[in-house]
């Protein structure tokens, strides 16, 4: 598992997906263990992709075998030129089954925000945190809506499941998942879950199994 960070978002990327970079965008990559990551890079003008911003695409073992092929110096111009005609067009956006999370703007929700980061299994109400901050709850509202575009819960969610997908990765049973990330039931998460992905987790991770990377 990888984790791509932005100034304003995170991407949490399972062997099944890479993510596109466009140039000059900043970022830093990490992991919480031993990964082997592989980067390639495009020049803009051999390139017809121009998508403008962060995005998910497919890795297929085809795609991790195209790139070593390409890591080769002494490859022939001709056969260059047809491994990346041919990698250009397995460059398929996908949804979004990776966990993006963005931050708030307003100072004080930003440290709620940092707070639940940190910690997701705190379950404290915005009404609580804004005792916290020094905030109503409605302004904390308001600054999660404007500066993520979503409500609260819903932003709280998406931490959770960000914080479980690595542990979810090393095989760590769902129901301890659960209750780290602060669910009080194993269904509870997993319906979370389902609703931001589209699938289970046991299907979530048999899909990354089954393609490889």
């Amino acid at each position: 598992m990888l984790t791509v960070r932005t100034d304003s978002a995170t991407w949490v990327l399972p062997p099944s997906r890479a993510l596109w970079i466009p140039a000059g965008l900043r970022h830093e990559t990490l992991s919480a263990s031993s990964a082997t990551m592989r980067t390639l890079y495009i020049r803009p003008r051999l390139c017809p992709i121009s998508w403008p911003d962060f995005t998910p695409v497919a890795a297929s073992p085809l795609l991790g075998e195209l790139i070593g092929y390409l890591e080769q110096p002494a490859l022939a111009v001709s056969r260059r030129e047809h491994a990346e005609a041919l990698l250009v067009d397995l460059l398929q956006p996908v949804a979004m089954t990776t966990i993006d999370v963005r931050m708030p703007a307003e100072e004080r929700a930003m440290q709620v925000a940092q707070a639940l980061a940190a910690d997701p299994s705190d379950g404290r109400t915005l009404a609580e945190w804004g005792r916290h901050v020094g905030a109503s709850a409605r302004t904390l509202a308001r600054g999660f809506v404007a500066g993520t575009g979503l409500p609260f819960g819903r932003w709280r969610a998406l931490v959770r499941l960000q914080a479980a997908i690595p542990a979810l990765a090393a095989g760590e049973p769902v129901g301890n998942v659960a209750r780290r990330v602060g669910y009080e039931t194993p269904s509870a998460f997993v319906a979370a879950f389902r609703r931001e992905t589209g699938m289970t987790p046991a299907a979530y991770f048999r899909t990354v199994t089954s393609r490889g990377a």
